[in-house]
């Protein structure tokens, strides 16, 4: 019996899964046009309800789903374009009852969104939605897809190995990839992923390494290779107690860190702001410009923040383009040149310096 159990809760959690997906998708069904949808309608946009075998088993599902959605606050309508013809009653959700007021934020607040923003970034229920959208143009419903902005969570990292060992990670299956280490040449792991991990501004994998037989932790910038399945979804079971960002802080540990001097401009950067050791106005004449002693410009301020991994941070101020110059160290300042070019050259296909530093 008690072998059982860890396959009782991943059906649990599957089904679990296969709710929220299916309650998703009706929520995008009902949000994404003003028209009433029917019974029949909705049926065909959801996938989940076209799977029914029945239709007194589809109507049992949504008859719980409507009640589901109403329980978690979503408005919910019934109606018809004209019932005094005898229309078939219909379903949407109360766009302007369910939308947020109008919210304004504080610079600190804003802080927070702008580095939230750097996590969410990459489509991981695009899936559900396009194709509850596909399914609507189908019954000539032409869907509004202003309306479900912030439905979809998005993840967005530079490191190519960060999509397929999540969905590794999520899926429980074991995978091999090229691994690098610090001065080494690529060997291949074998790894049963359990959890992705943000440390220090880097993403690290912690798994079952195979060949060793034993939990290890794995830099995604040092995986050098595409990352493979080598085995089937749910082929293994992650440790109850896990706790993967101790297992990080246990292995990789603190590092120490460097300071550097940006000259950014006012209103800009404002996640680099928070982090801040200090922020003043630049002054002309002392040197907190491009590297010709006619120092910063009216609305811009010198900002001293500590560094723990050049590499990480040139990804990040890259991104803010010429609102953000580094005047210190010169290896930051080299690699946020780097990423600069680089993005210069594939847009036009020539090598450029870019607006961050020249």
């Amino acid at each position: 019996m008690a072998s059982s159990a860890p396959s009782t809760g991943a059906a649990a959690a599957a089904r679990g899964a296969r709710r929220t997906e299916r309650l998703l998708n009706l929520v995008i069904a009902l949000s994404a046009t003003r028209r009433w949808l029917t019974k029949e309608q909705i049926r065909t946009a959801v996938p989940q309800y076209a799977d029914c075998a029945t239709t007194v088993a589809f109507e049992r599902m949504f008859e719980r789903d409507k009640e589901d959605l109403r329980e978690l606050g979503v408005p919910l309508e019934t109606g018809g374009e004209d019932p005094l013809f005898g229309d078939e009653a219909g379903y949407r959700i109360d766009r302007d009852a369910y939308a947020l007021p109008e919210i304004n934020f504080t610079p600190a607040e804003l802080a927070v969104l702008s580095l939230a923003s750097r996590v969410w970034q990459q489509a991981s229920l695009a899936g559900p939605a396009t194709r509850a959208l596909v399914k609507l143009r189908s019954l000539g419903v032409e869907p509004d897809e202003t309306s479900l902005v912030g439905l979809e969570p998005r993840v967005r990292t530079s490191e190519p190995a960060f999509d397929p060992l999540y969905a590794a990670t999520r899926d429980r299956a074991p995978v091999s990839f090229a691994y690098r280490r610090a001065g080494g040449e690529p060997a291949t792991r074998r790894v049963e992923p359990w959890a992705i991990v943000s440390w220090h501004g880097r993403w690290y994998l912690v798994g079952h390494d195979r060949d060793r037989d034993a939990p290890r932790v794995f830099r995604l910038s040092r995986v050098s290779s595409a990352v493979k399945r080598i085995g089937r979804p749910g082929s293994y079971e992650v440790p109850a107690d896990l706790d993967p960002r101790e297992v990080v802080a246990g292995t990789v540990g603190e590092r120490t860190t460097r300071r550097a001097r940006l000259l950014v401009r006012s209103g800009s950067a404002l996640a680099v702001r928070r982090r801040a050791v200090s922020v003043r106005p630049a002054v002309a004449g002392t040197g907190d410009g491009d590297g010709d002693g006619t120092g910063g410009g009216t609305g811009e301020d010198v900002v001293e923040l500590d560094v723990a991994d050049v590499e990480v941070s040139a990804d990040e101020l890259a991104g803010y383009g010429d609102a953000v110059l580094v005047l210190d160290p010169p290896e930051l300042r080299e690699a946020v040149l780097r990423r600069l070019r680089g993005a210069a050259g594939a847009g036009t296909g020539a090598a450029g310096t870019g607006g961050g530093a020249a």
